[in-house]
């Protein structure tokens, strides 16, 4: 119990006391509290008090105020360290020297990744002279600022610095022609941006209320009851159709282990099921580990089958299109995808396939992901917040109001029918899931998606594996739009869903949400602060964003406290999304590249714990963690151990760092608050993942 310091009360015969009563407890040093007892009264303020007892009240204090100041500099000395080490980190990155823009032009061979290389120099240059230009305007706005002129307002007083000298005569040409030239054409371009920010905002909140709909009417697919009786009770009659799995993969041997392993215990019976292993890799060590895994399950009784590629033309799409013109392909009815990092549980066919009964109709049937690793870093939960609201918000509320969303390529139930209808794996754009659920919508095919089954995967924990995800992602549909947009026209279905697919699905979601995003936020709001003539008013800044951040957030709700790094993050990604926007719009290079999302291995261990109770022997094949005894693995082993990853600097984002914060110390100077903030944060948030700082670490 922590000592009493009632000294204060010694030789005072009268029972007076002098100074506040205080309790202080040192149960740990780092751990203090000071209690005040009882409140001195009003005489005892005009009691003289002993010197005695002034100099053990100043005793008190001084212990009291060093117990603070100790405190105080135990977080000082946190904070100073994390500082340090970040500073380190940046030294280390920038001494290091490895840029995006040199090691992507390092080792290229084909003409296509050349012209790749060019585009991104281009793109990289504009934002140069954008950056150089505003460190000049920079230069004049301080002069100006120091000669006492007030350029905050559009009223500008020109008449005042007519013949002046020099450096006044620049300036004041300056002010004329972005008063009767530059004003106009961005005041245009914002108000038009902002134009397509709130359809884009109201399309969001359309989807939000859907999904509060959903929930409040417990809406959610169910199969008709006897198919599921049917399951349970095992009857011959039972629906336990053909069921093909299929489990593409490329030099993906951190995964292959345990997705195996779990398709390997999906509760299917045996002779209804076949697993198809399609393995793209051009490494022959990687391959060895994969037939090796294949012939261990084969020999513990799974109906499992190893096939290979030579030539991996058509990637994803042309692996799955291979796979599919095997002459036993014809005796299945489903086929189940799933990628090498994904791990179904056992009950995923059970949970699936039923909703295939009596409902000829559909021709798809998704599930959700969920993930294992999307507490490992900020950019993990970063992710976890817009695939949360991907799969909680618009494929369900596409599901339920239109029976139309986009394939996920991963964890889904095909009807094969629906695929042969629809023309099958087509290899001509890098987005194949897309595109075939486009054209199976267009033939009428229906589509279900089932929020509460889920198959756990592996988000990227790196910022470059994240970034050229990304570049696929948003660089596809743009292909996908321009090849596609004849047969939408000419298609049969109704105009309502034509107006959906061509403006909600691809113009809006896949181009005008990126060409704002990045337009309004990254150019037109810094040259704004240089041009003030133009405006962007404070809500389209800060409070609509801060809305939609919100609602995003809201299917991730302990995601709460990531709600500002989320809003910075989602516009400096946005960078990234617009090149690749304009690279399959008009058909670079660089949106025809498949680079494979590097992985890591991680497995559930509550999820995989299920599978160790079916086969105790095959433990280490569940769990993936099994030690290298093969010569296979040992070499893998070796080669794992001489590859080195190393962090880079992303020099485009570096690049619009520097702008957006040349163009805050502008905002500064005009006093505008909330653009000053803004553009302080983002143009830092942009820092950092220039220099690489977000995601994993690699030293």
């Amino acid at each position: 119990m922590a000592p009493k310091f009632e000294w204060w009360a010694k030789g005072n015969n009268n029972n007076t006391r002098k100074g506040t009563p205080v309790v202080v407890k040192m149960e740990n040093p780092n751990n203090w509290s000071m209690v005040e007892l009882e409140s001195p009264s009003h005489d005892d303020f005009l009691v003289r008090t002993h010197e005695k007892s002034r100099n053990k009240n100043a005793r008190q204090l001084t212990w009291v105020l060093l117990l603070k100041a100790h405190r105080a500099a135990g977080c000082l000395t946190s904070l100073g360290s994390a500082l340090f080490a970040l500073g380190t980190a940046v030294r280390r990155r920038i001494a290091a020297g490895r840029t995006d823009i040199e090691i992507s032009s390092s080792g290229v061979g084909s003409l296509q990744k050349q012209n790749h290389t060019k585009k991104s120099k281009l793109f990289y240059s504009c934002l140069k002279v954008f950056l150089w230009l505003s460190l000049i305007l920079l230069g004049f706005e301080i002069a100006a600022y120091f000669k006492g002129w007030s350029f905050g307002t559009s009223k500008l007083q020109l008449q005042f610095i007519f013949n002046k000298g020099f450096f006044d005569w620049v300036y004041t040409r300056w002010v004329l022609l972005r008063v009767e030239y530059l004003a106009p054409p961005l005041q245009f371009l914002a108000n038009g941006c902002i134009v397509l920010f709130l359809v884009q905002s109201l399309d969001r909140l359309i989807l939000c209320l859907g999904c509060f709909w959903i929930r409040f009417k417990k809406i959610k697919p169910v199969p008709k009851p006897d198919s599921i009786s049917d399951l349970e009770s095992g009857d011959n009659g039972a629906f336990l159709p053909m069921v093909l799995v299929q489990i593409p993969m490329c030099n993906e041997k951190e995964v292959y282990q345990q997705s195996i392993a779990a398709v390997c215990n999906l509760d299917w019976p045996k002779g209804k099921i076949l697993i198809q292993i399609l393995d793209d890799s051009d490494d022959p060590i990687t391959q060895s580990l994969i037939k090796e895994e294949v012939h261990k399950w084969q020999k513990l009784g799974a109906r499992i089958v190893y096939r290979h590629r030579v030539n991996r033309e058509g990637y994803k799409a042309g692996n799955l299109k291979s796979a599919m013109n095997c002459s036993y392909v014809k005796d299945y009815e489903f086929v189940a995808i799933f990628d090498a990092d994904f791990q179904p549980l056992p009950d995923f066919l059970k949970k699936t396939i039923p909703h295939f009964k009596d409902n000829e109709e559909i021709g798809l049937v998704q599930a959700r992901w969920s993930f294992v690793n999307k507490e490992e870093n900020l950019l993990t939960r970063l992710q976890n917040i817009n695939l949360a609201f991907h799969f909680e918000v618009e494929q369900q509320v596409n599901s339920v109001f239109l029976n139309f969303f986009g394939f996920n390529g991963t964890a889904g139930v095909w009807r094969i029918k629906a695929l042969e209808d629809s023309g099958g794996w087509l290899e001509r754009t890098t987005v194949e899931d897309m595109d075939i659920a486009v054209r199976a919508h267009l033939h009428g095919w229906k589509f279900v998606f089932l929020n509460d089954v889920e198959c756990q995967c592996e988000l990227p924990e790196s910022y470059e594996a994240y970034r050229k995800q990304q570049h696929r992602w948003h660089s596809g549909p743009m292909q996908l739009f321009r090849l596609c947009l004849p047969a939408v026209i000419k298609s049969k279905i109704s105009i309502g869903k034509k107006f959906n697919l061509i403006f909600l699905f691809f113009l809006l979601r896949k181009l005008i949400l990126p060409f704002y995003s990045f337009t309004l936020f990254c150019i037109i709001l810094p040259m704004t602060m240089f041009v003030p003539e133009a405006e962007l008013p404070a809500w389209v800044v800060c409070y609509i964003p801060a809305t939609m951040s919100f609602l995003n957030i809201l299917p991730a709700p302990k995601s709460f406290p990531f709600i500002v790094p989320y809003l910075l993050f989602e516009n400096t990604m946005s960078v990234t999304k617009f090149n690749a926007m304009v690279s399959g719009l008009f058909q670079l290079g660089s949106a025809y590249e498949w680079v494979v999302t590097k992985k890591s291995g991680r497995s559930s261990e509550g999820d995989l714990a299920a599978l160790v109770e079916k086969d105790e022997k095959t433990t280490k094949h569940q769990r993936g963690v099994s030690a290298p005894e093969t010569e296979a693995e040992k070499k893998a082993e070796k080669t794992k151990r001489k590859k080195k990853k190393h962090n880079r600097i992303y020099m485009k984002e570096l690049s619009l760092a520097f702008l957006l914060l040349t163009a805050a110390t502008r905002s500064l100077l005009s006093a505008q608050g909330i653009h000053f903030y803004f553009l302080l944060f983002q143009g830092i948030s942009f820092l950092l993942v220039g220099l690489d700082l977000i995601g994993e670490q690699v030293e």
